[in-house]
């Protein structure tokens, strides 16, 4: 069914409804491969389909899909959430006074701290909400109200040049650390899964959400390793190793308390699936106890951590491609600015 652009006569409500049914339907063109709870993605979906009251509800609705799975939604929400609250501050009264210029004005002042990578979801957002309202409204005459909205001419984004190089810890930095993953005391009952999704992450780079996500059934013994079936973005599977000697004392532990109501490596104490919040949280407390500051503490500085130490060892871009699941492999080619070693080259280039 289709609707009239402004059918509601106040752009606070219209909007929030454009909003509302996009996001419904990201919500069901994601891969739901990932969804721990099936029922309450059913409800997630039944409720938008009654609506939200605000944009705060809209906010909780999210959130809960986030949290059941459907990670990549927050991607596309949190651009539009600012959206909103820069638009409806304006006093706009009809969905037609938004345009090209408006959303521009609206990127430049909402995206000036944030990285390309971040500046270009912004982007994809907003693009995904008007081509999505173009296809969407129509007129009483059958005719729709088309925005062809492109931002091709918006300049925020400085280019590769422009990347900000992530954070990471040296190897000294990480030795640390793994001796703070041993000696932090948790609370009870979690130490060992905490000690074991760490453990994993910085050995072997995955990121915060495959391990969350792996199934038991995907990890197994293979001579002195443990072979674990990933899946990466997209479902594009790889495998990951990590030696034994590492984590079996802590996933022995952990699989003789283990109770989780799906075939989840690990989850919480209620048998769900954990968050990725709650393991950055852990990061953050055992850097703290290790003395270790960096400008991000969050759970994906291991894997940037894992993914420098590896290039800068083996010199080998496709090998950290391949570990890290990056599908293009200039992704991985931030990682060569890292390699002091091969930049000591260009000191002696005038002598």
């Amino acid at each position: 069914m289709r609707y009239d652009l402004d059918f509601t006569n106040n752009f606070d409500k219209t909007l929030l409804f454009w909003i509302e049914r996009f996001i419904r339907y990201k919500l069901t063109t994601l891969s739901n491969r990932q969804v721990s709870d099936k029922d309450k993605l059913t409800f997630i979906i039944q409720s938008l389909i009654k609506g939200s009251k605000s944009i705060e509800d809209l906010s909780l609705i999210v959130k809960d899909a986030r949290n059941i799975g459907l990670s990549g939604i927050n991607t596309y929400f949190n651009p539009l959430l600012k959206l909103y609250n820069f638009t409806t501050n304006l006093g706009l009264a009809s969905m037609k006074e938004i345009d090209e210029e408006m959303l521009s004005d609206f990127l430049a002042t909402n995206t000036t701290q944030l990285s390309d990578a971040s500046k270009k979801n912004h982007r994809i957002a907003l693009l995904g909400l008007f081509s999505y309202i173009d296809k969407q409204n129509q007129n009483e005459d059958g005719t729709s109200y088309l925005y062809k909205i492109e931002l091709k001419n918006w300049g925020g984004l400085s280019g590769k040049s422009g990347t900000k190089l992530p954070s990471y810890m040296n190897k000294d930095e990480i030795d640390r650390f793994l001796n703070a993953i041993d000696t932090y005391e948790f609370t009870d009952n979690v130490s060992y899964r905490n000690r074991l999704i760490l453990k994993i992450i910085i050995y072997t780079g995955v990121r915060v959400s495959e391990i969350l996500n792996l199934n038991k059934k995907d990890m197994f013994k293979e001579d002195n390793l443990y072979v674990l079936q990933i899946k990466g973005k997209g479902n594009k599977p790889r495998i990951v190793m990590i030696k034994s000697s590492i984590i079996e004392n802590d996933l022995q532990n952990w699989l003789d308390i283990r109770v989780c109501n799906s075939d989840l490596l690990v989850c919480n104490k209620s048998g769900n699936r954990l968050t990725q919040a709650y393991v950055s949280r852990i990061v953050e407390n055992i850097l703290i106890s290790a003395g270790i500051r960096k400008e991000k503490n969050g759970a994906h500085m291991l894997r940037h951590s894992f993914a420098t130490l590896l290039y800068q060892k083996h010199h080998d871009l496709i090998l950290v491609q391949e570990a890290l699941g990056h599908a293009d492999i200039n992704t991985s080619r931030i990682y060569t600015h890292f390699d002091k070693e091969r930049l000591k080259a260009t000191i002696d280039l005038m002598s």
